[in-house]
């Protein structure tokens, strides 16, 4: 065993004064209290030679404990870690630096007591130790070893203090101070053993946290995927909730997106955040693809990730690989937790696991939720929504609505917003428009379109939608190759253009058989067979030109495309499509047969979406037309139903012209089918959407997962200007609506007009006027009772509209609002309009209900009678001789 290093401590004269070691990576020095005593400062010399005066400032007297710190910084010297156990059995051996390196073998504990300045101390549970002579000489006052470390035999962990002698009489040859003991009498003391705990890795039987943090670092560098070519734009809302996550008292929790939506990026960042500051915890990396197919529980793949961690990390410290003692989640999670740092562990992509382990997914999800609960680990599944809406149920995770549809609790990760869209254009370098809208904010369209560019020649322009990115990628990747390939050899021009469409020729021909019962992923064999490490037709490196370059990646015992969606573009343009809706909804082909994974959608969708592009929007209308009548749960078997409505859900809202597929569209809505969460993501116009919501919302309460209702007031708040006019038609709409007793469509659509009328009120009044429905004068009469200043302003526009039957309106709302009015500006309003209206000719028949309003104002009233009495003033009237009466 390498002796650790050691630090001498002598007074400014340079006589010696004690032992000490460095325990964390700010330089602290621990050693005993009479290295330091008496004060006037002291020297600390590094085994170097290097030096540093320490000033009495810099030492932190522990006299209860016999013990000192010293701060230092700059002396170069590496600290050694500090055991967890502060107890040691009789007997067992240590090595102490007394006189030099030298064994000593544990009597007992003893309470001993000792005096500092005079004062008698007691330290309780000191360790009586067999020093030997020399050892003993050492331990004299002024011997120079007092302050040593006293470390494990077997772990070179410290595990206590060397102490002055005793006082006389004691029959010990020397005594240590257990410096975890100690921690438990000082404050001081115990927040320089965490802060070394979490800094200066221990193994074995000594683990620690830091060593925990080392391991699990190791993890993610080499399982995870590697520093991204720009930094990732921080999504608050998904960092807030896994910070929760990780602070709270849950035990597992899905980050769930479609491929291409940044899914291990969040994990990465995730991890970065959690590495860095004070206070780092541990996050360990694992991946779906290095499941074994044998698990029993997550704790399999930690047990194999620990162990390939412990490795590389026995390597790098020169020791052999079992040094670190076993590695196991329980260990670690529980040296992790006793830190106050729980351990969480990242899996990325579930979905790779073997076929023969997903067949047993239940079991393996209670066990995993089992040991989680065990050890006190957290458990995030970055995953596809298909996959975590079968698996967790599983885990008994909480059912959730949301947009995404009926899936357990989740965070659900979709485009950029619109800020960081326009912070990642701007990291990639990619122009504001250099994407379609729809585009703009997707993270891998982003980052391969940025590559794209790189390789273009200045200038280069053009507005590629998502296909055509990963087209262009497509073929930088095979150039890059084929340059590799052709590299140190005559090939050149033409020549590696050929040599590229050979390599796209194999990439298509992989898309192809990874479209096979399994994962989506290649076998070693097919992979060698496609890509041999050695030569063949000429040309040597096939294997190793594309792993290098990163178009495909290893995966567990195989290989699988770097980019989940770039690989579902790929294989979709070698499906057939009828044949894979023969085999998944209509059954008509392939009975009997393994089922294919929910989560193996992509590439179907993918075909269908081709089928647009390649065929023509009339036969992915009939195409979409056919799975119709199966996606009605009571109308088809349960998995053929779940693949109908899934491929409509995920296709329609993707279509270049989704108004094209209307009838497909409004046979869905009058089924009831598929969720609001769809129909709130149709590209269609907004004519278009309330004519389907209008036959959605009498569905509503039908099944879990939200009501139709909700969306429509969702619209109506974001938006109310556009809405509020198309709701209006819903007015002749008298069909009941199950979900809300004694309510119809048209009594709904007057009730969410009512209570979300703030949000522009005056757009409302000025609706339902033009309207002229009965309906809508039902709600203008509620307003000129609850919004009479919005009516008033609505008056006083109507008496000077050019339309006369707007007069008419004006006045007679203006009569129904008087009532109401109390605030002057509205008052002047309908006086305004009342003599606008009197002065006009052609709206004589108006003029007795414009008096009437006028009558009713109090300032207009009194006006008018003063205007009166002057002018009977000025011009008194002649007398008229008033008719005879006569009896009848």
């Amino acid at each position: 065993m390498v002796d650790p290093p050691l630090v001498r401590i002598c007074d400014p004269a340079g006589r010696p004064r004690g032992t000490g070691f460095v325990a964390d990576a700010d330089g602290t020095v621990v050693t005993s209290h009479e290295a330091v005593a008496g004060g006037g400062g002291v020297v600390v010399h590094a085994p170097d030679g290097a030096t540093w005066a320490v000033d009495p400032a810099s030492v932190v007297e522990l006299p209860a404990v016999d013990l000192a710190l010293v701060r230092t910084e700059g002396l170069g010297v590496a600290p050694l870690p500090v055991g967890a156990d502060p107890r040691r059995d009789p007997g067992t051996y240590l090595r102490i630096a007394a006189g030099g390196w030298r064994e000593a073998r544990i009597l007992g504990h003893v309470d001993a007591t000792y005096t500092v300045a005079g004062r008698c101390h007691l330290l309780r549970g000191a360790m009586e130790l067999a020093v030997g002579t020399a050892g003993a000489d050492a331990l004299r006052p002024g011997g120079g070893g007092a302050g040593g470390p006293v470390l494990d035999a077997a772990t070179g962990a410290v595990v206590a203090v060397l102490a002055t002698a005793p006082d006389a009489g004691h029959p010990a040859a020397g005594l240590a101070v257990p410096l975890r003991t100690a921690a438990a009498a000082e404050p001081r003391l115990a927040q320089l053993l965490a802060h070394a705990d979490a800094t200066v890795p221990a193994y074995g039987a000594e683990l620690n946290l830091a060593g925990v943090l080392q391991l699990t670092a190791v993890s993610v560098g080499s399982d995870g995927p590697g520093r991204p070519p720009v930094d990732p734009v921080e999504r608050p809302d998904v960092a807030g909730e896994l910070a929760e996550f990780a602070s709270g008292g849950a035990s597992v929790l899905a980050l769930v997106g479609a491929p291409g939506s940044g899914r291990t990026t969040e994990l990465a960042a995730f991890a970065a955040r959690r590495a860095g500051g004070a206070h780092a915890a541990p996050t360990l990396w694992l991946r779906g693809a290095d499941l074994a197919g044998a698990d029993t529980s997550v704790d399999n793949a930690v047990a194999r990730a620990l162990e390939r961690a412990g490795r590389i990390v026995a390597a790098s410290i020169g020791a052999e690989p079992g040094a670190l003692g076993q590695l196991t989640l329980g260990r670690v999670a529980g040296t992790a937790r006793a830190a106050g740092q729980p351990l969480v562990l990242l899996l990325d992509g579930p979905e790779e696991m073997p076929p023969v382990l997903a067949h047993r997914l239940a079991a393996w999800s209670r066990a995993t939720q089992e040991c989680l609960a065990a050890t006190g680990a957290r458990l995030v599944i970055a995953c596809r929504a298909e996959y975590w809406e079968q698996a967790g149920p599983l885990f008994g995770a909480d059912v959730l609505h949301g947009r995404a549809g009926l899936l357990p609790a989740c965070v659900r990760l979709g485009g950029l917003a619109p800020v960081q869209a326009r912070e990642a254009r701007e990291r990639y370098g990619v122009p504001e428009d250099a994407l379609p809208p729809e585009d703009a904010g997707h993270p891998l369209a982003l980052r391969l379109l940025a590559e794209v560019r790189a390789a273009l020649p200045a200038g280069a322009a053009g507005r590629p939608d998502r296909d055509e990115v990963f087209a262009a990628h497509l073929d930088l990747l095979c150039l890059r190759v084929a340059v590799r390939l052709a590299a140190g050899g005559p090939v050149r021009g033409n020549a590696v253009r050929r040599l590229a469409a050979r390599v796209s020729g194999r990439l298509h021909e992989a898309a192809r058989r990874s479209l096979g019962p399994g994962q989506g992923d290649l076998d070693r064999a097919t992979f060698e067979e496609l890509f041999p490490w050695g030569a063949r037709d000429g040309v040597t490196g096939w294997a190793s030109a594309v792993l290098t370059e990163g178009v495909l990646v290893p995966a567990g015992g195989g290989y699988r495309f770097a980019h989940e969606e770039l690989a579902d573009w790929l294989q979709g343009m070698h499906l057939d499509v009828d044949a894979a809706l023969d085999a998944l909804v209509f059954r008509r082909r392939g009975d009997g047969s393994v089922p294919v994974p929910r989560h193996r959608a992509g590439p179907v969708v993918r075909a269908l979406l081709l089928v647009e592009r390649q065929e023509g929007t009339e036969e992915l209308v009939r195409r979409l037309g056919q799975l119709c009548a199966w996606a009605e749960p009571s109308a088809a078997p349960a998995e053929a139903g779940w693949w109908a409505a899934h491929l409509l859900g995920a296709v329609l809202p993707r279509v270049r012209e989704a108004t094209a597929c209307l009838p497909v569209l409004e046979e869905l809505a009058d089924r009831g089918a598929l969720g609001p969460w769809f129909w709130d993501a149709l590209p269609v116009d907004d004519d278009v959407r309330f004519e389907l919501l209008r036959r959605l919302v009498v569905h509503d309460g039908r099944e879990p997962g939200g009501r139709y209702l909700d969306t429509v007031a969702g619209l109506l708040a974001a938006e109310p200007r556009r809405a509020q006019r198309r709701l209006i038609r819903w007015f002749d709409d008298d069909r009941p609506l199950p979900a809300l007793p004694d309510a119809t469509v048209a009594t709904a659509a007057q009730a969410l007009l009512h209570t979300h009328r703030h949000g522009a009120v005056d757009d409302l009044v000025e609706a339902l006027a033009e309207s002229a429905h009965p309906r809508a004068g039902e709600l203008l009469a509620g307003l000129a009772d609850e919004e009479p200043s919005a009516l008033c302003r609505a008056v006083d526009r109507w008496a000077h509209d050019t339309r006369p039957e707007r007069h008419v309106t004006a006045m007679a709302y203006g009569l129904r609002t008087a009532a109401r009015v109390t605030a002057e500006p509205d008052a002047a309003l309908l006086r305004r309009a009342a003599l606008d209206l009197l002065a006009s000719p052609s709206d004589a028949a108006l003029h007795s209900a414009a008096l009437a309003l006028l009558v009713r104002d109090p300032r207009s009233r009194a006006e008018r009678l003063e205007r009166a009495l002057r002018e009977l003033a000025a011009d008194p009237p002649v007398p008229v001789p008033m008719p005879a009466l006569r009896h009848t």
